[in-house]
This record gives structure tokens, C-alpha cells and sequence, in this order.
């Protein structure tokens, strides 16, 4: 037996609800026949492990004749939950309904009833119509058009065949624009979620010219709901990514308001309208307006019950990382350092529930927020733990905006723990890594370098001098609106202001956001 064990039916079991779990039981017993109570035990055996593990499953059930051809037996029983799920929410899911009408359709055709197919996709195109489904659409007209040339157009007049016709155009229309559209956004997001923020004028004319390419596509007659959506989301995503944040929360907010003119879209599509949300926190609380991000914060914590949401594990995944990382982020950047601190239990356990599942980049951002947070508390040896989680994953590539600060806090760590004999290293390996992925920004290169002349200053009065040096430059640096984006992912300038003024960073930290909300 091979070591490597497929666990598909034991995530997909994990994966399922309560009410699903009890619904597949009773389908079973109805859909199975002399092999229902082998299903049933195998179902709930898997679902009782806390790990999947063949070896303890075979030792389970020795003996009985279904481990024989046990990987003939786990596919039955995938495809036997997979039905019950099918089943179980065909009536919530349009696109289930859809696929039944469609099948129906086909059916009949196939009996030679083709007045009763016809009434079927009529049915199935005015719901196919009503909720957006254009592919779905397609897939019924094709069908038809075979009655139509099945009764040799007999039944077909010039007016219905020029309305056909321009129903196909505008669906084609439709259909070109949004897949257009699509393109365009896949490139700006990979972009802007693998580099961060335009850096400098070149990076800015990458995301410039992925607009233009938006400009230029022609289009439909006339919008729908999906391409509305995502023509907004890309103004946001593109605005935000060269920094204007005043015109990123217009587009994100027009969304918000799309989602809530068209309320019943929040239920079929509950992770986009909590994306939207989660968008929306994150830009106000880089324009420093926390009120107001604190009550998009109370909307995503309830969410659930304001829009009687159903919980999924999908679900529960996006509210852990979305809200525990705006809750960091406003703790961090407001300075209340103790309080992000609380959470540290929440994302750990969180990151080891979900580590399978969850993307690099939201990995990397809760790991970096969490060492910030400890590092403002002032416990470094507990923000180098959580600097070393990030650094050692080996899919931070994908986040390479966020590793490349993590490497210049892993140094200010070092120095504030006094790791004297580690900091070379810690340097090196950051020029090495800034380097190789050509991010020498003004600010990064400036930390580095100076930090390494503060450690090797003679004296304490030396290093001083060199640390007003660098508070200086920093200054004249982050005028530039591309070097400040560098403060969006930690304060430099509050942290060199402490080994200024010998104060504790949190303490400054806190004094400065308060000043900072007073004068808006």
C-alpha cells in the first residue's frame, strides 16, 4: 500500500455542514442499495479523525471486503456525497436549476416532445435572463435553434429571426466585453499582489498602460450587474495601486452600492460583497479615517446575521482572514499595540486550521501585521517568531512586497535584541533578496545600509548621530509619493524618532496617531 494516501473524501467530508452531513445519510439509505450501511460507516469513521491517516482507517475496518478494492469504494462514496450535495442544494442555487431545466429539455427532445422542450427552455431562459447566467444562455439558445431547424424554420418569421439574431449580438457583446475585462483585471491583480504598489515612474506606466488597455475596449449597449461589478473593481484595484486611495474608496464604494441596490446578490455572492467590505476598511485606514473603518468593521462582524449568510468553511475563511486582518491593521496603524497582541491566538490557530488552504499572500500579511504588533509591544523575541514564520515560507515570492520589509524588520529586530552576530548575516541576506528581485527602492536601501554603519559605530554617540542622519534622509525621501508607500507597511520614521528621543516606540506611536487625528 502506497504511503502517500489520498485524503479528497476526508476534506470534502471535513468541508461539510451539519445539514448536509444528515441530508447525505438519508440520501444514502434512499440512493444505495446492499452497500448503504458500508457508505454510511466509512462516512461517519472519516469524519470522526482528526487527520486522515489510511493505516489507522485499514486497521479500523480489518477484515471487512470493502478494503479489498478500497480506492473503487472511496470513489463511490465521493460520488454518492457529491449527488447528496447536487440534491441538497438544488433548490438555493440557480445555476443547479438551470442545468436541471436544460437536462430536461434535452430529455424531452430526445421523446420527440418537442412542444414540451420548448416550454422548458423558454422556462429555463427567462430565469437564465433574470440572474445574469450569459453563458447559460448561450447554452440554451443553441438548443433552440435545433428545434428551429428541426421543424425546418417552418415556425420561425422574419421579425423572430432578426429578434434572434440581435439577441445573439448583444449576448456575444456582453460575453466579449466581460472575458475582455477579465483579462485585464487577472493582469493588474497579479501584478499588484505579487509587487505591492507602483514604486517608481516604470512601475506606474505598468499599471497605466493595463488602463489604457481598459480604455480602449468597446462597450456592450448596455452594462449588466457582473460587468458593472468588475469594470468598478478594476478602476479601484488600478487606482489604488498607483496610490490614489480617494479614488480606489470611490469605485469601491460604488460597488458596495451596486451590491446593496441588488440585495439578493449579496446572498448569491456573499465573499465578493465581504471582499468589497474588507477593500473598503483597508483604504480608509490608509487615509487615516478610522471611524469610519471601524463601522464597515462592525458590518463584516455581523455579517452573517444581517444578511443570513449560511455558514461554509469557504465562508468562515474569508471572515477569520478578513476581519482579523483589518482589526490588525487598525490596531497597528492607531498603535494600540497591546490590543493586536490578543489576537495572536486567533491567527495562529486560524493559520493552523486553514494552512492548506489559504493563499501565501494572506499568510505573509497576517504574519507580518502580527510581528509588527509584538514589535510596538515590545516583545521581539515573540515578533521574530512570527518574522521567521514568514520568512521561511517557501512561497513568499508570491508576496515579494511584503517579504522585502520582513527582511528589514528582521534586522531591526535583531538590533533592538542586541543579536549583534546574527546582524551581519540578516543584512546580507536582505541586499541579497532586494537585489535578485530588483526592489533597490530609496527607502529600503537607506535602512539597510545605515543600520549596518549604526552597527559598527564606535560608541553610542556615534550611533546617534547616525540615526538623526537617517531620520533626516528618510524625511527628504518619503516626499516622494512613491517612496511613502514604504510607511504603509511599517513606521520607520516613528521607530527612528524613538532612538532619537530614547522613548518607547509604542508610546510615540500612540502620541503621533493621536496627533495625527486631532489636526484632520
Amino acid at each position: 500500500m502506497s504511503k502517500t494516501y489520498s485524503n479528497a473524501i476526508f476534506e470534502l467530508i471535513k468541508s461539510m455542514s451539519k445539514g448536509e452531513k444528515r441530508y447525505f445519510k438519508i440520501f444514502s439509505s434512499r440512493h444505495t442499495i446492499g452497500e448503504e450501511n458500508n457508505y454510511i460507516r466509512l462516512f461517519d469513521y472519516i469524519e470522526s479523525l482528526e487527520t486522515y491517516d489510511e493505516t489507522v482507517l485499514f486497521d479500523h475496518f480489518q477484515g471487512e471486503a470493502f478494503l479489498n478494492k478500497f480506492s473503487i469504494t472511496k470513489n463511490r462514496l465521493y460520488d454518492n456525497i457529491m449527488r447528496s450535495l447536487d440534491s441538497f442544494h438544488a433548490g438555493n442555487s440557480i445555476d443547479a436549476q438551470l442545468f436541471r431545466m436544460i437536462h430536461g429539455a434535452d430529455i424531452l427532445f430526445n421523446k420527440g416532445l418537442y412542444d414540451h422542450a420548448h416550454k422548458q427552455l423558454r422556462s429555463a431562459e427567462k430565469l437564465a435572463a433574470k440572474h445574469e447566467k450569459k453563458i447559460t444562455l448561450q447554452e440554451i439558445k443553441l438548443r433552440q435553434k435545433k428545434l428551429i431547424e428541426t421543424f425546418n424554420y417552418a415556425e420561425l418569421d422574419e421579425l423572430e429571426r432578426e429578434q434572434l439574431a440581435n439577441e445573439d449580438f448583444l449576448l456575444e457583446q456582453q460575453l466579449s466585453y466581460y472575458n475582455q475585462l477579465w483579462h485585464i483585471k487577472s493582469q493588474l491583480f497579479m501584478r499588484l499582489n505579487k509587487k505591492g504598489k507602483a514604486r517608481n515612474a516604470v512601475e506606474k506606466k505598468v499599471f497605466e498602460d493595463l488602463y489604457c488597455q481598459l480604455q480602449q475596449i468597446k462597450q456592450p449597449l448596455q452594462r449588466d450587474f457582473e460587468t458593472e461589478y468588475l469594470y468598478n473593481h478594476i478602476h479601484s484595484a488600478f487606482y489604488f495601486a498607483i496610490s490614489n486611495e480617494e479614488q480606489s474608496l470611490h469605485y469601491l464604494l460604488m460597488n458596495a452600492s451596486l451590491f446593496k441596490n441588488n440585495h439578493k446578490r449579496i446572498q448569491q455572492e456573499p465573499n465578493t460583497y465581504f471582499s468589497i467590505l474588507t477593500n473598503i476598511i483597508h483604504v480608509l485606514v490608509k487615509k487615516g479615517r478610522y471611524s469610519q473603518a471601524q463601522q464597515y468593521l462592525n458590518e463584516l462582524k455581523g455579517f452573517h446575521h444581517t444578511y443570513a449568510i449560511e455558514r461554509s468553511l469557504d465562508m468562515d475563511i474569508k471572515y477569520f482572514t478578513s476581519v482579523t486582518s483589518t482589526e490588525l491593521m487598525i490596531y497597528n496603524h492607531s498603535g494600540q499595540f497591546r490590543q493586536a497582541i490578543e489576537l495572536a491566538g486567533v491567527v495562529a490557530e486560524g493559520l493552523r486550521i486553514h494552512d492548506e488552504i489559504l493563499s501565501p499572500g494572506r499568510k505573509a500579511f497576517l504574519r507580518f501585521e502580527m510581528a509588527v504588533s509584538f514589535f510596538g509591544a515590545e516583545d521581539f523575541h515573540s515578533s521574530l517568531k512570527w518574522i521567521n514564520e514568514l520568512l521561511n515560507d517557501n512561497h513568499l515570492d508570491e508576496k515579494e512586497d511584503i517579504a522585502a520589509f520582513a527582511h528589514i524588520i528582521n534586522i531591526i529586530i535583531h538590533y533592538e535584541l542586541k543579536n549583534d552576530r546574527l546582524l551581519p548575516y540578516a543584512i546580507k541576506s536582505a541586499l541579497r533578496f532586494l537585489k535578485k528581485r530588483a526592489r533597490t527602492y530609496a527607502v529600503e536601501t537607506l535602512m539597510i545600509k545605515s543600520l549596518s554603519k549604526v552597527i559598527r559605530a564606535e560608541n553610542q554617540f556615534v550611533a546617534a548621530d547616525i540615526f538623526t542622519e537617517i531620520e533626516q534622509k528618510l524625511e527628504q525621501i518619503t516626499q516622494d509619493d512613491f517612496e511613502c508607500v514604504a510607511l504603509e507597511y511599517f513606521d520607520f520614521k516613528t521607530w527612528l524618532e524613538s532612538k532619537r528621543k530614547h522613548l518607547p516606540f509604542q508610546e510615540l506611536k500612540r502620541q503621533n496617531f493621536l496627533k495625527s487625528t486631532v489636526a484632520a
